[in-house]
């Protein structure tokens, strides 16, 4: 997501401190009337900075996210309350609480620790993806509907094949209009788009959408590219899970975890 630069519109505007109004962008994709959770994963993050920007600076950074998503997302006004469960001078756990309607829809945690300089001893996989300018987009939107998957620009690796797809998204469209938001939020306005980028089965045939979202970071993504190596797995009682490596440009930063729910589409 490009917070550089002036963009043609937003996936939600403010209302007041702590409501915000979403706009057509943000739309679903297993149903339009819908929000779809990305963005509104992003927009958590947001809100949770910038209550923390109002206390003095702790050089804490955000290490893991964890999102449950109670129900259905109205595209309706939110309310978005933030709380600092465990404050901390080396670790911090904050809790936010998403309303629609007054009726709680999203409930997120986030742990905040320390920076330390550990460059030293830093390993692990660190094999970089094929960048994405070298890559053609990929037409998302004759598989889904929905006003955010309309929005994104997606760049896959190679063909998407059932249950795998390695693939680069980003977006002109602000997290919010008009407002600023940090590299961090913005690239974790795009993670839940994984579970619709390597469909194992037509979603006009099977529902499988998410009840959960989980983020561990090893290093704070930068740019304006979200990168997601992404497996699905269904298994054979009604669960299954989108397991994605996340990458910047410079190489992974971290994991996300979905639990899907599987059933056939009802008949019409």
């Amino acid at each position: 997501m490009n917070t550089g630069t002036p963009v043609p519109a937003g996936y939600y505007e403010r209302i007041d401190e702590h409501r915000y109004k979403p706009t057509a962008h943000a739309g679903g994709a297993w149903d339009p009337a819908e929000l779809h959770f990305s963005p509104l994963g992003g927009l958590v993050v947001h809100a949770m900075e910038r209550e923390r920007a109002t206390r003095p600076e702790s050089g804490l950074v955000l290490s893991r996210i964890s999102y449950d998503i109670l129900g259905r997302l109205a595209l309706d006004e939110c309310e978005i309350r933030v709380e600092t469960v465990r404050p901390g001078r080396t670790i911090e756990l904050v809790e936010a609480v998403v309303l629609v309607a007054d009726r709680p829809v999203v409930r997120a945690r986030a742990w905040f620790l320390a920076t330390v300089d550990t460059s030293g001893v830093a390993g692990g996989p660190d094999q970089r993806l094929t960048p994405p300018e070298q890559l053609a987009p990929w037409a998302m939107s004759a598989l889904w509907p929905g006003g955010y998957i309309a929005s994104v620009d997606v760049r896959p690796l190679a063909p998407p094949r059932p249950g795998r797809t390695t693939a680069w998204i980003s977006t002109r469209h602000a997290l919010v209009a008009g407002e600023p938001a940090s590299p961090l939020a913005s690239y974790l306005a795009l993670v839940d788009t994984a579970n619709g980028i390597a469909v194992r089965q037509p979603p006009t045939a099977w529902i499988y959408p998410n009840v959960d979202l989980t983020v561990h970071l090893h290093r704070q993504p930068e740019g304006d590219w979200t990168g997601l190596d992404t497996t699905v797995t269904f298994g054979p009682t009604g669960q299954g899970l989108t397991s994605t490596v996340l990458h910047d440009v410079d190489g992974p930063v971290g994991h996300a975890l979905q639990m899907l729910t599987v059933r056939p589409v009802p008949d019409q």
